[in-house]
């Protein structure tokens, strides 16, 4: 049978190109680490980027509301105007409280002196 060769092989590599080899390893080595963490802190920037948008998004629909509530103001203004208009023609006109300005009328009713009178007669 013939000897192996494999063993005669590795004494003939000299011992520089293991140190060359090693030292490119290390540097290999460290190039991934930096890609792992670069990599690391991309995906968390992505998270905070996202984060932002959706804040951005709930500020644009806060913003799409207040511009809703502020549209309706002048109308608001408008009805005001005309029901001070009317209150001010009803107070000119010196109408009887019996008569309606011409739809309901809230009224306040004194339920505390009404609850007293009747103690005050027993």
């Amino acid at each position: 049978m013939r000897p192996s060769i494999a063993a005669s092989r590795a004494s003939h590599i000299p011992s520089a190109p293991s140190a060359a080899a090693a030292a490119k390893l290390v540097e290999k080595k460290k190039e991934f680490d930096a890609v792992c963490a670069l990599e690391r802190a991309s995906a968390l920037y992505l998270e905070r980027i996202t984060a932002l948008a959706e804040d951005c998004e709930v500020m644009a629909d806060a913003g799409r509301v207040h511009g809703q509530v502020l549209a309706q103001w002048p109308r608001m203004f408008e009805i005001l105007s005309q029901f001070l208009a009317s209150r001010q023609q009803f107070e000119e006109e010196d109408a009887s409280p019996s008569e309606a300005i011409g739809g309901e009328r809230l009224v306040r009713l004194p339920i505390d002196e009404l609850e007293k009178a009747p103690e005050s007669e027993s």
